[in-house]
């Protein structure tokens, strides 16, 4: 067996091994990987970043825990961004497993902004973020096309009570808030067709300002709902997630993970290459040999 037939037949267990031995190597090694900010993650920051304290943004959480390494990360730097700058959030779950996801966020970041900390140079004292003053999280009903129209007239409707039983008129921050109309915007994170029913249901009937973030894979097919103006902003995967962090002085989960992304993409493209070498030579010594060269 030549060095060809080796490079087709290698063992896909090494393949595997090889490529969790860099993982482990570049989490454990820190450097830092340059990160190119695209102007569709910019505008959003940007939104967030010009809102007057005290405006109120509505944070769909509409993914579920198989996305959680992508779309979790956005989620912190966008929360953690409207908090220390005093904005309030909304937070539905419109994806069945989403309110685990909502939970989880809410718990990490209102540890984390017990914190002093500096961002790009000012300073933010910590503070405890309160439920029904720093944000209202409403929860999840089915039906998302029905619960973003029924959201568009008074999301009392669909929510009569928040996602921990208090009825809305009950809650600080909801007195005076009927629906949409009270928000600066609607920030979509989302891991499958729900985007689809805010984008068609939400921003097409109600025509507030919509920003998304979604899985890597589903990226390129809303970029033309961004040239139409229909949307302001999009993040995609990680690498969104991680621009956003840059841009926010916030290194956190996505930048820490696009360096092992980075070698890990790195690997696999060699060992496709080394298969392609493999059979693109193999078939020309066939062809050779048949020729009687």
């Amino acid at each position: 067996m030549n060095i060809f037939d080796k490079m087709m037949r290698l063992d896909r267990r090494w393949i595997f091994l090889f490529l969790i031995i860099v993982c482990v190597v570049t989490y454990i090694i820190p450097f830092k990987v340059p990160i190119h900010v695209v102007p569709e993650v910019r505008s959003i920051y940007d939104f967030i970043d010009t809102l007057e304290p005290g405006k109120i943004v509505l944070i769909a959480i509409d993914y579920d825990p198989n996305n959680l390494a992508e779309l979790q990360p956005m989620t912190f730097a966008i929360v953690e961004h409207c908090w220390r700058r005093k904005i309030k959030i909304i937070f539905t779950a419109l994806s069945q497993n989403g309110p685990g996801m909502a939970e989880q966020a809410i718990r990490d970041i209102s540890d984390s902004m017990k914190v002093d900390k500096t961002y790009n140079g000012k300073f933010y004292k910590g503070r405890e973020i309160k439920n029904g003053i720093d944000y209202t999280f409403l929860g999840y009903k089915p039906y998302y096309g029905l619960v973003i129209l029924g959201m568009g007239q008074d999301f009392r409707l669909p929510f009569p009570t928040d996602y921990y039983g208090t009825p809305l008129d009950s809650i600080p921050m909801m007195k005076g808030v009927l629906n949409y109309d009270q928000t600066a915007g609607v920030i979509d994170i989302s891991g499958g067709s729900i985007t689809d029913a805010w984008i068609n249901y939400g921003q097409g009937r109600f025509n507030f300002p919509l920003a998304l973030g979604l899985t890597g894979v589903m990226t390129a097919q809303y970029y033309p709902y961004l040239g139409s103006g229909q949307i302001f902003g999009i993040m995609g995967g990680l690498l969104g997630a991680a621009e956003y962090e840059k841009l926010a002085d916030n290194p956190g989960r996505a930048m820490g993970g696009m360096r092992i992304q980075l070698y890990a993409h790195m690997v696999i493209i060699l060992f496709i290459v080394m298969g392609n070498v493999g059979f693109f030579m193999n078939k020309r010594k066939k062809k050779l040999r048949e020729k009687g060269i």
